[in-house]
């Protein structure tokens, strides 16, 4: 798992539809930290969901479940939808509010709402040790659905990453200083890191081995880059900056998709 938004996303896909149970998606979420604190935006978002404003709560996952239950109770048609802004990408972020200046800060958020409507977005961002805020928006209209990778395309992406990925990393063997670990190693401690989140039994199989791929090329590619800020000059940095970052694009880009495809899944026909 990726960020604490993607679990959001997909565990209240799943419990949404009726697939998962409260429990599973505090469970879920607590997983990333000890303490979670929730309160509204501003006082429009506060006194319309019934939100702590402007101190938020420490009450955590059960304040989010409330308000996704409420934002989809009033509006039915209003689902979760993931956004991974990145600079120079905002796509599926409702410009000029609150909530994409919070997301694109924190590189993460969660819309809930039906596109063309109104609903709110969630933003996570760490508060200090082993705390994390998530604070409610409200957003006066939905964008409309962005495309997405489709989960053919987006394997395949997967497989060629990790290709390119191993290679970077390999290029960058000779600039290792003395006391750098075997970087497989290091690689192996990252994934542990996602291995510590899980997803619901909703998750088609093919999103799952989208979820491990990008997983994997992403260690590589922190792996990789921890390595060349510490080897290497500015421009050698800034170089191999270059070079990663379309790598990330491609990460962002499928688990996107897989996330779509996941919430697709969840929910149900009509």
């Amino acid at each position: 798992m990726s960020c604490p938004s993607t679990t959001l996303t997909l565990w209240a896909a799943s419990w949404l539809a009726g697939s998962s149970s409260p429990d599973d998606v505090i469970d879920a979420v607590r997983s990333w930290a000890p303490m979670h604190l929730v309160g509204a935006g501003d006082a429009e978002v506060a006194l319309r969901w019934d939100l702590p404003w402007p101190d938020p709560t420490d009450a955590g996952p059960v304040v989010l479940l409330r308000v996704l239950r409420a934002v989809t109770a009033a509006d039915p048609g209003a689902h979760p939808i993931l956004v991974l802004p990145a600079p120079g990408d905002v796509r599926g972020l409702p410009t000029g509010t609150d909530f994409a200046a919070s997301a694109i800060h924190a590189e993460e958020g969660v819309l809930i709402g039906a596109s063309g409507r109104p609903g709110v977005g969630i933003v996570p961002t760490v508060e200090g040790p082993d705390v994390l805020r998530w604070t409610v928006f409200p957003v006066p209209v939905i964008p409309q659905p962005v495309e997405r990778m489709g989960l053919g395309e987006a394997e395949f992406e997967m497989r060629r990453a990790v290709r390119e990925a191993a290679d970077t990393l390999a290029s960058m063997r000779g600039g290792f200083t003395a006391d750098d670990r075997d970087p497989r190693a290091r690689v192996a401690e990252a994934l542990e890191e996602f291995s510590h989140h899980s997803y619901p039994g909703t998750t088609p199989d093919r999103a799952l081995r989208i979820f491990d791929t990008a997983d994997q090329v992403a260690a590589i590619l922190t792996v990789a880059g921890e390595t060349g800020i510490r080897a290497q000059t500015a421009a050698g940095v800034a170089a191999r900056e270059e070079t990663l970052r379309p790598l990330w694009s491609t990460i962002r880009a499928a688990r996107l998709g897989a996330v779509a495809a996941t919430v697709r899944a969840a929910r149900p026909r009509v």
